[in-house]
């Protein structure tokens, strides 16, 4: 699938139906933009429903707790 944009003087840009609706990307949602060397790649940011059973062999839970709570801060 290719899809043409255009960047705004602000530096916008819309993102095409089809994608948002495909990787469920609505008002509100949390992008992160990566640079890949060769282009912008735009990921879903992890919420705190992204981490649920997650990382139990790889943190303690005062760690998970700590992860958690940044992750909740930043979901208001």
């Amino acid at each position: 699938m290719t899809n043409e944009v255009k960047v705004t003087r602000k530096g916008q840009t819309t993102i095409p139906a089809p994608l948002r609706e495909r990787y469920g990307i609505e008002e509100g949602t949390r992008l992160v933009v990566l640079d890949t060397g060769d282009g912008i790649l735009f990921r879903r940011a992890r919420s705190t429903a992204d981490l649920a059973g997650s990382g139990s062999s790889k943190a303690t839970p005062k760690e998970m707790k700590r992860l958690l709570d940044k992750l909740r801060a930043e979901d208001l």
